[in-house]
């Protein structure tokens, strides 16, 4: 299970997780490589959102595997078998991959800037000087900055959803994966969040992004996958998946969303 260098980002192969006796996830094979913008689709409860929770650790799979940049971010293999990593292991490797949910989870007692700098110095136990540095250019680059000594109820839903995306990158991560990251927010508001995405696409920034915003997958996404519970029913080209379904199960989905 050990990927070389090279390979892609994520790798998910046969991936099986249940909720006691629900099977939200049923055999989920996917790779994501470097650079691209893997768009997941799907309609509520297909799993899409476990599935990214499974390749963040925040779930652990029933069966099957997920390695990100060649590892398991919760095990180690040891004689073929897949053996608990320590928890300040699966801490490190987890620190790797940058999470953005469907609500902010700001610290309403911090402001902007505190938010964005807190994951470098506890985790990665850099100064605040160099953590407030870094901070600063993030927050500049998703147009904040001059916002950075508010706090998260002076701020509006798409400014905090973007703090929480600089929060995000304040720990270089090597992937990024979105959780419906637009669905919290006013209609008017949701442009300003995707237009940071799209701008962290274009650096390539490689990215797992679940939506329903139709236009961004097929505008951004490198590859666009379509779940249906529990299982992919249909990947390839956003144009082909969105414009010119295949599968029966992805064109109804379509009908009801476009």
């Amino acid at each position: 299970m050990k990927a070389d260098s090279g390979g892609p980002v994520v790798v998910a192969r046969d991936v099986h997780k249940s909720f006691g006796p629900i099977e939200v996830l049923k055999g989920v094979d996917l790779e994501v490589h470097r650079g691209e913008v893997v768009c997941l689709l799907g309609a509520s409860g297909s799993g899409k959102s476990t599935f990214l929770r499974c390749v963040n650790y925040l779930e652990r799979v029933d069966r099957g595997f997920i390695l990100v940049d060649g590892q398991l971010i919760g095990g180690d293999v040891v004689n073929g078998r897949i053996h608990e990593a320590h928890p300040t292991v699966v801490a490190e490797r987890r620190a790797r991959i940058g999470m953005v949910f469907q609500q902010f989870n700001l610290f309403g007692h911090m402001t902007a800037l505190e938010n964005v700098v807190l994951a470098p110095m506890k985790v990665k136990k850099e100064t605040r000087a160099v953590a407030e540095a870094r901070a600063h250019k993030l927050l500049d680059r998703v147009g904040l900055v001059d916002r950075k000594n508010q706090y998260p109820a002076q701020l509006s839903g798409g400014q905090q959803q973007r703090v929480a995306i600089a929060r995000a990158l304040a720990m270089e991560p090597a992937l990024m994966l979105f959780d419906e990251p637009t669905s919290a927010l006013d209609p008017e508001l949701v442009g300003e969040v995707l237009d940071v995405m799209r701008d962290l696409a274009a650096s390539g920034m490689t990215m797992v992004v679940v939506t329903h915003e139709m236009g961004f997958a097929r505008e951004v996404a490198s590859s666009a996958v379509f779940l249906h519970e529990g299982c992919v029913v249909e990947q390839g080209d956003p144009r082909q998946v969105i414009t010119a379904p295949r599968h029966e199960r992805t064109r109804a989905f379509l009908s009801k969303v476009l």
